[in-house]
């Protein structure tokens, strides 16, 4: 089902000063997996694992960035892009998590020098995902030492980059490295061990409090924060008491347990007793929530869907969950008959209001960034240069126009950040979706913005939409 316009769509301005980008990661689009000493990350290691990655897909080439990072950054000033995120690669700025390697730290010096000079304020994220292999051989996120680890790179990186730039965030998604890589293994390491991800949990949001204090010190004055994937999660009949508790677990476990300790500084009280089988309150230390709630600067929300839950499995449902919390009374809602992107996901525009708000009414106040927000849909290209993308622009449009309703609810939303600059490697997905507002062909690597690219250009021209 294909999403549409929204029909005598009114003009709406976004504040003066609103950030408008596109993000990156490295792993996705980057390429040059052996190059200048970079050493194999657990995605690298994911890949060769038969069946992990459609197709067989690997993170090279990727959108080959790392030959061609001018070439894009030429793009992003065309499209008039006020910023960029990307994040920096792990395995190679400190290759094999050791000493550092100066040709890794050269490319970020680089690529920031020529966002700088292209008018493009960079936002680097310090971890998307692409740990070292020695690490995770040694017991990854499940390992506390991880941490101590990560603060080092985070030194490594920010000592160098720290005098230009301002923006940072220490972790993205956190829940997708926890619970993807460590409970359910469909993404990297690949692990299907519920109480590594529990140790993961915690021992990422301690690396990301580690990491704020390294910003603090090397980069004074800059804005610091981390990016959670946050979804909206209601119940399909909210009368139900079976509902009613599908939604605390699946809400817990996806928003709650990363909002409150980062936020709060303590982990929710439900939480802690439905995870004491697998261990939370063992990695919690003396100082450790101390560290974990430094005070922020920003919160990136990334959102892409939200959940529609139910206690009693049936027709139309799908079983959901992570496995420890009673996977078999918690499903999601699958037939209510909303548009979905060629990835499956529902078109929930209206849940980004929802999400954003609720941040804003629930927890202390703080900046909100949207830091992802995109789609996957089958691109028509033509002959003559052009890539229809009709489905992207109507998602833009009635998200743009969701953030917009939440700022006028009075949430402090600064800038948004669509995912993907670039068509690149969609993690398990491997290169069968695509994301970007800008084509590219994997087998030549040209770049064609797309229907969308230009579409968001005149956005962001006139801070708003027409």
């Amino acid at each position: 089902m294909s999403v549409q316009p929204a029909e005598a769509a009114t003009e709406v301005a976004f504040p003066p000063g609103f950030v408008w980008g596109a993000a990156t990661a490295a792993f996705q689009i980057e390429g040059s997996t052996t190059v200048d000493g970079r050493s194999p990350s657990v995605w690298d290691t994911f890949c060769r694992q038969p069946g992990a990655v459609v197709n067989g897909d690997t993170g090279e080439p990727a959108a080959d960035h790392y030959r061609r990072y001018g070439e894009d950054v030429e793009l992003m000033r065309d499209l008039g892009l006020g910023a960029y995120r990307f994040s920096t690669a792990w395995p190679r700025i400190r290759p094999d998590a050791g000493e550092p390697d100066s040709r890794g730290l050269d490319f970020y010096d680089r690529l920031v020098d020529r966002l700088l000079a292209a008018g493009i304020a960079p936002w680097a994220t310090l971890y998307h995902w692409d740990l070292p292999q020695t690490l995770e051989d040694d017991g990854g996120w499940a390992n506390r030492d991880t941490a101590y680890r990560f603060a080092e790179y985070a030194e490594t990186i920010v000592s160098r980059l720290g005098d230009r730039v301002v923006s940072w965030t220490t972790l993205n998604e956190p829940w997708c490295a926890a619970i993807l890589g460590y409970a359910q293994g469909i993404h990297a390491p690949g692990r299907t061990d519920p109480k590594a991800a529990v140790a993961a949990v915690h021992h990422l949001l301690l690396g990301h409090g580690l990491a704020m204090d390294v910003i603090r010190r090397h980069a004074p004055g800059s804005k610091a924060g981390l990016t959670l994937n946050l979804f909206p999660v209601v119940p399909a009949d909210p009368g139900s008491a079976a509902d009613l508790e599908a939604v605390r677990r699946i809400d817990g476990l996806q928003n709650r347990l990363f909002l409150d300790p980062v936020l709060r500084g303590a982990y929710p009280e439900d939480l802690v007793e439905d995870l004491a089988p697998f261990g939370l309150a063992d990695h919690v230390r003396a100082g450790d929530l101390g560290v974990i709630s430094a005070p922020l600067d920003l919160l990136g929300v990334n959102y892409y869907r939200g959940y529609q839950v139910t206690g009693t499995p049936r027709e139309g449902t799908e079983p959901g969950g992570p496995a420890w919390i009673g996977a078999e009374t918690v499903a999601f809602v699958t037939d209510d008959g909303l548009p979905r992107t060629e990835s499956g996901w529902q078109v929930q525009p209206d849940g980004l209001t929802d999400i954003l708000l609720r941040v804003h009414r629930e927890y202390p106040a703080i900046p909100l960034y949207i830091t992802e927000n995109g789609a996957a849909y089958p691109d028509h290209e033509h002959g003559d240069g052009q890539v229809d993308d009709h489905d992207r622009v109507a998602f833009l449009d009635s998200h743009l126009r969701a953030a917009h309703a939440a700022i006028l609810g009075g949430v402090d939303l600064r800038g948004y950040f669509y995912w993907s600059l670039l068509d690149n490697f969609e993690w398990a997905e491997g290169y069968a979706k695509r994301f970007g507002i800008v084509h590219v062909d994997y087998e030549t690597q040209r770049r064609t913005p797309k229907q969308s690219a230009r579409w968001y250009s005149q956005v962001i021209n006139h801070n708003g939409l027409g």
